[in-house]
């Protein structure tokens, strides 16, 4: 298929339309808000008419001030709460700050229906206030994860993750992070290649390992190799069924092997033989969902070489059979 039409691909006819509501506080954290305006809120035109639904909903009465002197006009109150079918609690105005009881109230009202209830960063403590997540995985800023750990100890935290799904409760790390969380939500709502499409609007990487480190140690590539290494992934993306060794990579990319490995993971927060595989296993999810290959056919096409090797890698990271997986597909798409 030509480029521009794979990132033309419009989304299959679906009803009804997914509601996101991101909440808005006095004293609201600009960019967290602004990565669930940009992945839910903003129309996509070139994916057809079943994009998210979205709306802001006021935690508090009167005027809502942002970090940089912007005003903010909700759509409505708590209210939407219960219409929802995600909430997005971006960022909180303070660790330390309460969190209202009639919030936490709507939370768990929204939870207890099925809604889906997303964190980024500091958002996390005003999921902990409600309870939800005691006896759970969490994750947040590397900062805060101390103070959330001591504040409240029935939450499993996660030290250094980028992203956490629990289901229907899902926590992410510092501002940035919350992109690869929102990523991976259209991911599981419209599947991999219309997250691809909206990554590529973003320029951002169409996905990171949720458990991948928060904290990049080395310096980014330099600019030769920030080249070189893009020239890589292309490639790697278009050879995906072939194998790969560090030392051919690292010729190809003009580097000794030390060096690749070190700018690869100051690239990636991981190694290339961790990275081609959550990228097969990406694309062999792919083609589950939208193609009527036979198993063994897409192992061959996903450089798995085998069915028996599809099977065990992919039920390691996504705790079901692919056999399983395309069952559930189907059975969501009939209904």
């Amino acid at each position: 298929m030509p480029e521009n039409a794979r990132i033309m691909t419009k989304l299959p006819p679906a009803s009804p339309r997914p509601f996101v509501v991101a909440l808005a506080y006095d004293g609201l954290c600009t960019f967290e808000f602004g990565v669930a305006v940009e992945i839910f809120g903003l129309p996509r035109p070139e994916l057809g008419d079943n994009w998210y639904r979205f709306a802001v909903a006021a935690v508090d009465e009167g005027e809502l001030r942002a970090t940089g002197g912007i005003r903010i006009m909700a759509d409505g109150g708590l209210d939407l709460l219960a219409q929802a079918d995600t909430v997005v609690i971006p960022g909180w105005r303070g660790a330390d700050t309460p969190v209202p009881e009639a919030l936490c109230d709507a939370l768990r009202a929204a939870s207890a229906r099925g809604c889906r209830i997303m964190t980024i960063c500091s958002g996390v403590f005003v999921l902990a206030a409600t309870g939800l997540l005691n006896g759970r995985r969490a994750t947040t800023h590397w900062r805060y994860t101390p103070l959330l750990r001591s504040r409240f100890p029935a939450i499993q935290v996660l030290d250094d993750a980028l992203y956490y799904d629990e289901g229907t409760l899902l926590t992410s790390a510092g501002s940035a992070a919350g992109i690869d969380l929102c990523l991976h939500v259209v991911r599981e709502d419209f599947g991999a290649e219309i997250a691809n499409n909206v990554a590529r609007r973003l320029v951002v990487q169409p996905h990171r390992d949720g458990a991948q480190t928060q904290q990049v140690v080395r310096p980014v590539a330099r600019a030769r190799e920030s080249k070189s290494l893009g020239m890589i992934f292309d490639f790697l993306h278009q050879s995906l069924a072939k194998n790969h060794s560090v030392a051919a990579l690292a010729r190809q990319a003009g580097m000794s092997p030390r060096t690749f490995l070190r700018r690869f993971a100051d690239a990636t927060g991981t190694t290339p033989a961790r990275w081609i595989l959550n990228e097969r296993l990406l694309r062999a999810r792919e083609s589950l969902a939208n193609s009527r290959l036979r198993i063994d056919e897409i192992a061959q096409q996903t450089g798995f070489g085998s069915a028996a090797s599809l099977r065990h890698h992919f039920r390691a990271q996504f705790a079901i059979s692919p056999g399983d997986y395309r069952k559930a597909i189907l059975t969501r798409s009939a209904g």
